[in-house]
């Protein structure tokens, strides 16, 4: 029986609790012994645990709390494990220390001395040791941090004796992705210095190892203009790299003499990504020379690549988020998402071509409550249109929807082609989503992502209006029922458009960016400098700051606000949330600003993504005119 009644107001056995309890995505998978194992966050326990696959089927907790495998190492972290010589190493998020696991339910041998400010990243296997990235922060100011690449022997011995881990190299402001030769007498990693970012600009450098170090290194690629990406070296002694050099993150070979590097795959499509965290690959080379591989344009084909005359097999199309994690006995472990799959565990059988599923990344989500994942265009910007969808339900003839529009964070990422229990969560109860490609983003070549270059609060802001004014024009949304949302840099986009456009009835900010000001002089090391691309050099370009920042444009705003912070976010400090509710209050605008303690740069915690995620459903409904259902009512302050 189908029920009638209002958009917004469809009753749906999605829960916030639910969705923060069956999502679960897999990160992290390594084979130990024959066994895989994967690291997932656990939202009732706020950690992230370890797990395995039992005889092929069930998942299984195998680093019970409080062990929370996770790393600092440039905030976002990445690489927190790895399996080496038959043990699992990993990072501790609670003191930064790296531990040895010898097997299910043995007690973590510390591998690393107690250092507070230091924590290890992008874990490498290494002959008797784990290859790191060491950072170390020196004093109370972020930029106060050093950073290198460094050995920790497996055998405990520098538990107490910090002088035992071998610091291999340095000689840059950050390092990531090392890659020894399978000889071991040679590394290959990536290297770059503020003000760049690592999709703007980076080198590939390659040196001797000398008893653990290398005393000397070369650049072979890369450098200002170019951003290279996951050095790995080739079964025939050669090394494999991304490179933006054509415009497009493309798949070359290395000339290790100093010439041209030889393009494997050249296509007007990436195969590559920003480099937020530390773990993702987007190839992996084989033992018979072919590579397995991510294409995207949009969304992500997968493809089994002969280099030797460039002929490729397409494994599986209309992916999203493609990482491929490890490789043994001829299967492959990757991590990926679909428009009909959350982001999810595989295992590939290479010479049959069969995936197998081993973890979901969600509960299992009723198919009839699942929207039908849209790559659209308008006027030249993509986005990923999620229409409301419960077979329980109907609207009344004649309802157009409200929408949410979506802007994820970065601002160089990519939002990609996927189900998501949280945009169910929305769609399942009459509530259209549609997440937004908007210039800055990745997947559509350098060009693309460049448009957001100087142009930060401008054209992200112009693309998010293009597209919910598209939406409205083509009859998919109702105009009047507009609204934004978006985390970090999408919390800033939010608050600009809400400032300085008319076009959204509310917004919803979480953890955004308010003044570039403070935000200039308040955030990590990693991101000191990212500004500098996005709107220009501080101080010299204060002036441009001030004049982009919504929080001096607040007099050209006059609907509803919703601000969520966590109380320990480093990135976008609390001040930020609170600056603009200060703001908003005087004004005498409807809004509600929740912190959490706890909580940083993104809700981990169970409470944290329950509250947020009901209070933005009963906020909506005040707002855009319908009464969600099952939800406590977020009382709104003036």
């Amino acid at each position: 029986m189908v029920t009638t009644a209002p958009y917004g107001q469809w009753r749906s056995p999605l829960s916030a609790d639910s969705v923060a309890v069956g999502s679960h995505a897999p990160d992290s998978a390594r084979f130990v012994g024959d066994e895989v194992w994967w690291a997932e966050p656990i939202a009732a326990e706020r950690r992230t645990a370890l797990l395995r696959s039992v005889d092929g089927g069930a998942a299984e907790v195998v680093l019970p709390a409080p062990w929370n495998v996770r790393t600092s190492v440039h905030e976002y972290g990445g690489g927190a494990w790895t399996s080496v010589d038959g043990a699992v190493v990993f990072a501790h998020a609670v003191d930064g220390r790296l531990r040895r696991l010898d097997g299910v339910g043995a007690a973590p041998v510390p591998l690393t001395p107690e250092a507070p400010g230091v924590a290890f990243g992008g874990l490498v296997p290494a002959a008797g040791a784990v290859l790191a990235i060491r950072e170390a922060h020196t004093g109370d100011d972020p930029g106060d941090v050093e950073r290198d690449l460094v050995l920790v022997p497996l055998d405990g011995s520098a538990a107490d004796d910090a002088d035992a881990i071998v610091r291999v190299v340095g000689g840059s402001r950050f390092l990531a992705q090392p890659s020894i030769s399978p000889d071991g007498t040679r590394l290959a990693w990536i290297a770059w210095e503020h003000p760049d970012m690592p999709w703007d600009a980076t080198e590939l450098r390659v040196g001797e190892l000398v008893e653990g170090r290398v005393p000397a290194w070369r650049t072979v690629l890369g450098g200002p203009g170019e951003s290279v990406l996951q050095p790995e070296w080739l079964p025939d002694g050669g090394l494999a790299a991304i490179s933006d050099r054509s415009g497009w993150w493309n798949l070359v070979r290395i000339d290790l003499d100093g010439g041209a590097p030889t393009p494997l795959l050249p296509a007007e499509r990436e195969t590559g990504g920003p480099l937020w965290v530390l773990g993702p690959r987007w190839y992996r080379p084989l033992p018979d020379g072919r590579i397995l591989l991510a294409s995207t344009l949009g969304s992500d084909e997968q493809l089994l690549l002969d280099p030797a005359d460039g002929s490729t097999t397409t494994l599986r199309s209309d992916r999203s988020g493609t990482s491929w994690e490890d490789l043994r006995a001829g299967r492959a472990l990757l991590v990926d998402g679909s428009a009909a799959d959350p982001a999810s565990l595989w295992s590939l059988d290479v010479a049959s071509g069969a995936f197998t599923l081993v973890r979901s990344g969600a509960d299992a989500l009723p198919p009839e409550l699942l929207p039908q994942a849209e790559l659209i265009e308008v006027d030249g910007v993509h986005a990923i249109v999620h229409r409301p969808r419960n077979t329980g339900f109907a609207a009344p003839e004649g309802e157009l929807p409200p929408f949410v529009v979506l802007v994820h964070g970065g601002p160089t990422a990519q939002a990609g082609l996927r189900v998501s229990p949280a945009i169910a969560f929305y769609t399942s109860r009459g509530i259209g989503v549609v997440d937004v490609e908007y210039g800055g983003s990745t997947g559509y070549g350098r060009a693309y992502r460049e448009r957001l270059k100087g142009q930060w609060g401008v054209v992200d802001v112009q693309d998010v209006v293009t597209v919910a004014r598209g939406l409205a024009e083509r009859g998919i949304a109702d105009g009047a029922r507009l609204a934004i949302e978006g985390g970090s840099a999408g919390g800033w986009t939010v608050l600009n458009a809400l400032t300085r456009t008319d076009v959204f009835a509310a917004g919803v900010s979480r953890y955004g960016v308010a003044d570039l000001v403070a935000l200039a002089t308040d955030t990590h090391d990693f991101e000191a400098r990212y500004l500098d691309g996005l709107v220009g050099p501080y101080p010299e370009a204060a002036e441009l700051y001030r004049e982009r920042a919504p929080i001096n444009h607040v007099n050209g705003l006059s609907v509803p606000v919703l601000l969520l912070q966590g109380l320990e976010d480093r990135v976008v400090p609390p001040s930020q949330s609170r600056l603009f509710r200060d703001a908003l209050a005087a004004r005498r605008i409807p809004h509600a600003l929740i912190e959490y303690p706890g909580e940083g740069h993104g809700f981990r915690g169970r409470d944290a993504q329950v509250s947020s995620r009901e209070a933005a459903l009963s906020f909506y409904g005040q707002v855009l005119g319908f009464t969600p259902p099952d939800v406590p009512v977020l009382p709104l302050d003036r």
